[in-house]
């Protein structure tokens, strides 16, 4: 064998590097495709059953697109074989099939990659990697763009790709509407009568290769987190445009207005439910970006909605990965604030009396999908509140969530959503009271607890460990500028009320498993 490539789960698109060139310098019949199924993808975190499902459904569905081009393919089927992860499955290939060389785009998770790379050093095979050029930038793009700079924020970042791919601008310089940024336009809350008109959802029938991974991830991983009657998530190229389409015509002229907003039983909201399909790389971002501007220009979407929507692409997906490959390992050890608690075990049943953390929480196992603000905004802010250890929280959210590649999850978990990283992406820690919560939701007005109530049986549990979390922090808070307000309104508190407050949050502490 010349070459092998290898296509790792995440990186089924079909425009890949991986596919340039193969008829060139000895032909294809001296290559081989590779691709693995194997338990530790499933089982290194305890991945929700949507979530495995997901991967393998869309994994088989490529495969049989190579196999239908008539090139050659080595694909190894879950628990069909004795290997446990992509470094012993490739190992045996090395072994059996001795290539000159191995390809591989880069993977979008530092484990993986080093796997790899230490696999093919140990058989003395060159391993070379691509540059996957389903993003708009690249890490060493970014790493230059850092240079010696002391904070790296993601608005400037924003605006270079902005500029480089003529994104929203009026002329190479100046940005449509005169302004870079609307997110100021897109907190708005729901009315009493809450949201309206939602759009219905996509479902897709499972079709054969769907059922029988359904029927396999049920009987090899019965008691991982989840439910798995049907998948609900795009696992092809078409399926995902269909849904981004769905998006557009749907649900884009008021994504922007209520993108923060979160209501009892109403999971999806307008949100677009592309961000599987986009890390699967079942979509190009730049076409999802370009299509996104075209709605603004030629339908007449919003500005602010078109805006908020590619910045989550073009700034925010591009920002984070830059970061993950800066900072990688070292991010999953980082601890800025001394978290010591365990995660609480209501994380993975939902069954907790904090109507917030129920509601996001039950939507995670139902579906593998909660928005960014529930993940932020509860989930996030309770881990951080109440002291989670940031590696436990980070090993949730790449476990239940179905978009949750390593790349895009760890940077938001460990820097945004918990500050573990003393300030490397986040310029703040991302803290609120019940009050924040009870401003963008109903959850409030379900709950036995009171936003507003700091003291007493009826105090909201992110009230009262909110003012724990500032008067425990308080010393080093204080050098953070933007922390000034919080802060001030925490030393108006009498010394009673800080040990008061102090007392209840122990108490709720020991009262949580």
């Amino acid at each position: 064998m010349r070459r092998l490539y290898i296509i790792l789960g995440d990186q089924l698109d079909r425009d890949s590097l991986i596919f340039d060139g193969i008829d060139q310098d000895g032909g294809i019949d001296n290559d081989c495709f590779w691709m693995a199924e194997v338990p530790e993808e499933a089982t290194h975190v305890w991945s929700h059953k949507q979530r495995i499902a997901l991967f393998l459904s869309a994994m088989r569905h490529f495969a049989e697109e190579i196999k239908a081009k008539q090139l050659p393919l080595q694909y190894f089927v879950l628990h069909e074989h004795n290997f446990k992860s992509l470094g012993e499955a490739l190992a045996k290939t090395l072994e059996t099939e001795q290539p000159e060389e191995v390809w591989c785009v880069r993977p979008g998770d530092y484990r993986v990659s080093k796997s790899l790379v230490d696999t093919c050093k140990q058989y003395d095979v060159p391993y070379k990697q691509l540059n996957d050029q389903h993003f708009l930038s690249t890490p060493k793009d970014f790493k230059i763009w850092a240079g010696e700079k002391k904070q790296l924020r993601l608005e400037y970042w924003y605006r270079e790709l902005r500029k480089k791919y003529q994104v929203l601008m009026e002329d190479e310089k100046n940005p449509l509407g005169g302004q870079w940024n609307y997110d100021q336009s897109n907190r708005k809350s729901f009315k009493k009568d809450g949201p309206q008109d939602i759009p219905q959802t996509l479902h897709w029938n499972d079709d054969e290769i769907t059922q029988e991974v359904i029927d396999l991830v049920n009987t090899e991983y019965p008691d991982h987190p989840g439910k798995l009657e049907t998948l609900y998530w795009p696992v092809t190229p078409e399926q995902a445009e269909q849904a981004l389409e769905r998006f557009f015509d749907d649900c884009l002229a008021n994504f922007g207005d209520y993108q923060d907003a979160m209501w009892t039983d109403e999971p999806f909201l307008n949100h677009s439910l592309i961000s599987s399909s986009l890390n699967l790389k079942l979509l190009h971002p730049l076409k999802v970006i370009q299509t996104a501007e075209m709605y603004h220009r030629e339908k007449g979407a919003p500005l602010e909605a078109v805006e908020g929507f590619i910045r989550q692409i073009l700034g925010w997906r591009e920002y984070v990965r830059g970061l993950y490959w800066m900072h990688m390992p070292d991010w999953l050890e980082m601890n800025a604030l001394n978290a010591k608690n365990d995660l609480p075990d209501f994380f993975w049943t939902g069954e907790t009396d904090m109507t917030c953390l129920r509601q996001t929480i039950q939507q995670t196992l139902d579906y593998g999908y909660a928005h960014h603000i529930q993940r932020l905004m509860v989930t996030g802010l309770f881990s951080l509140l109440y002291g989670v250890k940031p590696k436990q929280i980070h090993e949730w959210y790449l476990a239940v969530y179905v978009d949750a590649v390593e790349w895009m999850e760890l940077p938001n978990t460990i820097s945004m959503s918990q500050y573990a990283d003393n300030g490397i992406m986040a310029s703040k820690p991302y803290v609120a009271s019940g009050n924040y919560i009870n401003k963008m939701s109903n959850y409030c007005k379900h709950c036995k607890y009171k936003p507003a109530v700091t003291l007493g049986d009826d105090a909201c549990p992110f009230t009262t460990l909110f003012w724990d979390f500032l008067n425990t922090h308080n010393e080093s808070l204080s050098k953070n500028p933007r922390m000034g307000f919080m802060l001030k309104n925490l030393h108006r508190k009498s010394d009673e009320d800080i040990t008061a407050i102090s007392k209840q949050a122990i108490k709720f502490r020991q009262s949580i498993k």
